[in-house]
């Protein structure tokens, strides 16, 4: 299979994005105004993200774990001894280095062909696409011809890859309450909007067709992990909802713990399918806030972990850039 007609000459930039985090407490308020468009958060949403950081050790792992993905892909793509040459570049959406920053980089070192990947598995016109617009308004002053990687849920070895995970934290579970788990899969709530005929969609995004893509796409994930391991007892839920008058998706993580522990589950699994870093939404949201609520309902809890920089995990980045390149996309059914 050739890669990247037309470029194999050329030093490829793969432009990886994340979303952002404060550096340490002092920049939780400038992160969160950042977040906020501007608005500061009120004192007392200030002094309880404050907590949440404290609770969890004020750690805050998700930029330089997010280097070191960009680090291995970089690594990882060059290993072949064939085809084009690769140079991967980090952009945040709410910290620095910022994807403009990014984008000015690569300018600079005279990349021709740009590759955008979010490092957000599903597809959301909230979320993905606005890395996107980002990106294409650091271009308004020229730079990379780019391309990008909307979505990629469905790719044979991300599904592999959680699949192990979910094996690995089912076998922690004794062997009576393992036969009694569900397995969650999660991803980070959106805020949502009602359509005339009652149905949601993610409330800014117009451009899925019928459904939300974003709630299709996680089922997806799941049924295909799911498919894999032979689970029959797995749901999908929502995390790390915002603090805002709109309805968000549900259930929560939260909610569906309590569900499955009135009816009679001895043990729940959360695989936080959506995320592919620790930081506060798992650390915090997921191993205190879910951990807690299953302890009181009684039930037993264990949460995957994650992908971070595992060689499988960017070995499966890997293959997506490549396959993206050759224009021959894998089916997503």
């Amino acid at each position: 299979m050739s890669e990247a007609p037309g470029w194999a000459g050329s030093t490829i930039g793969v432009l990886v994005m994340a979303y952002g985090s404060a550096a340490g407490p002092y920049d939780v308020e400038r992160y969160y105004t950042d977040i906020r468009g501007g608005r500061r958060p009120s004192p007392e949403h200030l002094e309880d993200l404050k907590a949440r950081y404290a609770a969890i050790g004020n750690r805050f792992p998700l930029l330089e774990t997010t280097r070191r993905q960009a680090e291995g892909l970089e690594r990882e793509l060059n290993a072949a001894t064939a085809g084009p040459r690769y140079r991967v570049y980090l952009g945040m959406k709410h910290s620095p280095p910022f994807i403009a920053d990014a984008v000015e980089e690569m300018r600079s070192d005279g990349i021709d062909l740009g590759i955008g990947l979010v490092l957000a598995p599903h597809w959301s016109g909230m979320s993905v696409e606005t890395y996107i617009e980002r990106v294409e308004t650091a271009l308004a002053d020229g730079g990379p011809e780019f391309m990008y990687v909307r979505q990629w849920y469905w790719h044979p070895r991300f599904v592999e890859f959680l699949a192990s995970r979910v094996f690995d934290a089912l076998e922690k579970l004794p062997r009576g309450d393992r036969d009694k788990a569900a397995v969650i899969f999660s991803a980070h709530s959106l805020p949502t909007r009602a359509l005339p005929d009652g149905t949601l969609r993610c409330k800014a995004c117009d451009r899925c067709p019928e459904r939300c893509q974003y709630v299709a796409q996680l089922q997806r994930t799941a049924d295909l992990v799911a498919a894999k391991l032979g689970l029959e007892d797995y749901l999908i839920a929502w995390q790390s909802a915002g603090r805002t008058n709109d309805p968000w998706w549900g259930p929560s993580v939260v909610e569906m713990i309590r569900d499955l522990a009135a009816t009679g589950h001895r043990a729940v699994v959360v695989c936080p399918a959506g995320f592919v870093s620790d930081h506060l939404e798992t650390l915090y949201d997921l191993d205190i806030e879910a951990r807690r609520t299953a302890e009181e309902a009684g039930i037993r809890f264990e949460r995957t972990e994650m992908p971070n920089d595992d060689p499988a995990f960017i070995g499966a980045l890997s293959a997506l850039i490549r396959q993206h390149l050759s224009y021959e996309p894998a089916s997503s059914s």
